[in-house]
């Protein structure tokens, strides 16, 4: 082989070597874009769901239905108020 059959072959193989190494590195950072891009939805829509679930316990307070409510505890004065006044029974 000549010094310019050498040259043009070496020329051929590096650019034939260079346009699918470059393209599938494109196409790769395209697919992982796309990944992080699906990702950071469902985490957005995840955030979303987590804020309604917070605002709606924070609104909605506790339900005391169906609960029965303690008896209140009488206090040594007020048995004594009581005792005083003629109302005995308990």
């Amino acid at each position: 082989m000549s010094e310019e059959n050498k040259e043009e072959s070496a020329s051929d193989n590096a650019g034939e070597g260079v346009q699918p190494d470059t393209t599938s590195e494109l196409d790769r950072a395209d697919q992982i874009a796309e990944r992080l891009k699906r990702e950071n939805d469902r985490k957005e829509e995840l955030l979303t769901r987590e804020e309604s679930l917070a605002a709606r316990r924070a609104v909605g307070g506790v339900a005391e239905a169906g609960q029965q409510s303690k008896p209140k505890e009488e206090t040594p004065k007020e048995y004594a108020d009581r005792v005083m006044s003629g109302n005995v029974e308990k």
